[in-house]
């Protein structure tokens, strides 16, 4: 069982190495289990890897409050 907003250690060649979930497709449900499709933020990835790590675009929603 994974549970919504883990944190998620990732194993492919997109060049992501972190990421957190943030949901189950098709379904309105926290948990996801063994085959189900998961909807996740990118926290960090490699520089020259095809995906890239999100940018606050405005100061709160970043938490920063500045």
């Amino acid at each position: 069982m994974l549970q919504i907003r883990s944190h998620l250690d990732v194993a492919d060649n997109t060049g992501a190495k972190v990421a957190w979930a943030i949901g189950v497709l098709g379904r309105n449900q926290r948990y996801a289990g063994i085959g189900d499709i998961i909807k996740v933020h990118i926290k960090d990835a490699a520089p020259d890897g095809q995906v890239k790590k999100a940018r606050c675009t405005t100061p709160w929603s970043c938490g920063r409050g500045t």
